[in-house]
C-alpha cells in the first residue's frame, strides 16, 4: 500500500553540506565550536522533545542561547529572525522606518559581533514578509539578538536533525511514492463518459453536489513536491472527457542543492509522488480513461513545487513553501490553497507567509497531520495548528475513528472518510505518477486535497461569496454543526448541503 506519510520521524543524519563559498564563516565546522560548549544533536533534540510533549510547540527566541546557538550551527549556521511589533508579519507597502531601523540593528548586531561583512552575513532579504535570514557563528551574535527589540522569532531555520527518541531510523524521501498499485474492484465505480469514481466520494455526497457545482472558474493552488512530468492527465490531458475550458500551471520555488546560496529551483516537477496525487484528488478530469476522477474536475489549478517531499525540514524547502505562499497570495484568481505538507513545530517565516495569503483572502487548508511516531500523543501539527488555516484529518468508514496514521485533536475542523476500516491498505484511488497508472492515496494528506476540492465547489456554486461565507457553508454541512467534536471538529462534509 501506498501511504501518504505527512511525517514519520527518526534520526536525520543529514548534515549541511560545505560547499565552496568565500565566505569564512562556510569553512568552520561544529567541531570547531567546542570551546564555546556547543551541545550535540542528541541534547538539542532533547529539548525540542522536551517543549513540544509540554507546550506543543518550540519557541526559539525564548530557548537557552546555547540550544539556539548550537541547533542553528547544526543546521547550516543560519538563523531566519522576524523583525517588528508581534503581529507584523509582512509589509504590504514600503517599510515604515521604524521596521527599516529593526532590520538593520539585526544586521549591525550580526556584523560587530561576527566581525563580517553584511554581504557575507545576509542569505535572504524578504521583500514582503518582515524576515531576514542571516549566518552566523558565535554564541555571542544569538545572546544580543535574543535581547534585542522588535524581534519576533528567531528560528534555527536549516536544522533537520530531530529525531524521536522511540524511532532511530534513517528516513527519506517522505510520503513518496512513484510506483502504482492494483486499486480494489469495490473501491470505485465507473460513470461517464468512463471515469472512475473513488468510493468514498459518495460517502461525502460529492456526486450530487456535481450538479449544483464542479469547481468551474474556480482556481485551487497547491502547494506540495510538484506535478509528474509524466502524468497527461495533469498535463495536456487535464481536459479531458467532462473536464474542459480550465488549466493547470506549474511553478518550482523549492531550491535544490548546492546550498541555499543558489537562486536556481529545482523546476515545477514532482520526484517524489505526493504532490500528482494530491493533485488528482483535487482536479483530476473526469477522463474517458477508466481513471479516477478528482472532486473539483472542472476547476483549475495552480502547482508549486515548494518541497521536496512532505516534511518541511530544511531550510530549501521552509523558503520554497514560504515563497509558494507569497506567490500564490498575489493571484487575485487563487481562491484556495491546499497543503498536505507540515512539521512538528511552527517555522517563523512559513507562519509569515500563511498570514499573507489569509489577508489576501485566501481559504488556506491544511493536512492534521499523519505519522506512526506521534499519533498518540502529538495533536495538530504546523500549519494546520494556526487559526489561518483549515485542519483536516482522515477517519475510517465505521464511525468516527482516525485513520491508522492520522493525527486528531481539538484544532480539527472537519474529517474526510478516506480508509476502509477491514482493510487499511485501501484508501482513495487517484491517477498514478505514471499516464495510465492508478494508485491508492491515505492519511490526512488526501483529506485535505479533497476538502480544497469540496471547497472550490462551494465556490464555484456562488463565485462573488468570500471566503469566510465559503468557510461558513462547510461548516453548516459538518455532521456534527453547530457543535464541535473535541477531535474531529465539525466532522465530515456533505458536499451536497454544502453547495446548497
Amino acid at each position: 500500500m501506498k501511504k501518504i506519510i505527512l511525517f514519520v520521524f527518526g534520526l536525520l543524519f543529514v548534515l549541511s553540506c560545505e560547499q565552496e563559498n568565500p565566505n569564512e564563516i562556510n569553512d568552520q565546522t561544529p567541531e570547531s565550536f567546542n570551546s564555546q560548549k556547543l551541545l550535540s544533536v542528541e541534547e538539542v533534540n532533547a529539548y525540542i522533545a522536551k517543549q513540544l510533549k509540554t507546550n506543543g510547540d518550540i519557541a526559539w527566541l525564548d530557548a537557552p542561547a546555547v540550544v539556539l546557538w548550537s541547533a542553528a550551527i547544526h543546521g547550516g549556521k543560519i538563523l531566519s529572525v522576524g523583525y517588528g511589533n508581534k503581529g507584523e508579519s509582512f509589509s504590504t507597502a514600503q517599510r515604515s522606518p521604524r521596521l527599516t531601523k529593526a532590520k538593520n540593528m539585526i544586521f549591525d548586531i550580526v556584523q560587530k559581533e561576527e566581525q563580517a561583512n553584511k554581504s557575507n552575513i545576509v542569505v535572504s532579504d524578504d521583500d514582503i514578509l518582515n524576515v531576514v535570514d542571516i549566518q552566523i557563528t558565535k554564541l555571542e551574535t544569538v545572546i544580543e539578538l535574543q535581547a534585542a527589540d522588535q524581534i519576533r522569532y528567531i528560528d534555527p531555520i536549516g536544522y533537520n536533525l530531530y529525531l524521536e527518541e522511540a524511532n532511530i531510523q534513517e528516513k527519506s524521501g517522505l510520503g513518496c511514492d512513484e510506483s502504482g498499485e492494483n486499486v480494489n474492484s469495490n473501491d470505485y465505480r465507473v460513470i461517464s463518459p468512463n471515469s472512475w469514481l473513488p468510493w468514498n466520494f459518495d460517502i461525502h455526497k460529492i456526486p450530487q453536489a456535481w450538479g449544483y457545482s464542479t469547481g468551474s472558474g474556480i482556481t485551487v493552488g497547491l502547494i506540495d513536491s510538484g506535478i509528474s512530468a509524466s502524468q497527461n492527465l495533469l498535463g495536456s490531458g487535464f481536459n479531458d472527457g467532462d473536464s474542459n475550458q480550465r488549466t493547470v500551471e506549474r511553478y518550482g520555488t523549492y531550491i535544490d542543492s548546492p546550498w541555499w546560496w543558489s537562486n536556481n529551483t529545482d523546476g515545477p516537477n514532482d520526484k517524489c509522488g505526493h504532490g500528482t496525487s494530491m493533485a488528482s484528488a483535487i482536479a483530476s478530469p473526469r477522463n474517458n480513461d477508466f481513471m479516477p476522477v478528482g472532486v473539483a474536475y472542472n476547476c483549475n489549478l495552480v502547482a508549486y513545487r515548494g518541497t521536496s517531499d512532505v516534511v518541511l525540514n530544511d531550510y530549501h524547502e521552509r523558503k520554497g513553501v514560504s515563497n509558494a505562499l507569497k506567490a500564490l497570495g498575489n493571484r487575485n484568481d487563487v481562491k484556495i490553497i491546499s497543503m498536505s505538507i507540515g512539521y512538528p513545530w511552527s517555522i517563523g517565516n512559513v507562519k509569515d507567509a500563511v498570514k499573507y495569503a489569509y489577508g489576501k483572502g485566501k481559504l488556506i487548508v491544511a493536512a492534521g497531520g499523519t505519522s506512526t511516531t506521534f499519533t498518540n500523543w502529538y495533536g495538530v501539527i504546523f500549519p494546520a495548528s494556526m487559526s489561518e488555516t483549515v485542519a483536516v484529518t482522515g477517519i475510517k468508514d465505521n464511525g468516527y475513528n482516525r485513520c491508522n496514521i492520522c493525527h486528531d485533536g481539538n484544532k480539527i475542523d472537519f474529517t474526510i472518510v478516506m480508509q476502509r476500516a477491514g482493510d487499511s491498505s485501501r484508501n482513495v484511488p487517484v491517477i498514478g505518477f505514471n499516464t495510465g497508472v492508478r494508485d491508492y492515496v491515505s492519511g490526512s494528506s488526501v483529506a485535505t486535497a479533497m476538502t480544497a476540492g469540496i471547497a472550490a465547489l462551494v465556490w464555484g456554486s456562488n463565485p462573488n461569496m468570500s471566503r469566510d461565507q465559503v468557510l461558513d457553508k462547510l461548516r453548516r454541512s459538518g455532521q456534527f454543526y453547530p457543535n464541535r467534536n473535541s477531535k474531529f471538529g465539525y466532522g465530515n462534509i456533505d458536499a451536497l448541503k454544502a453547495v446548497q
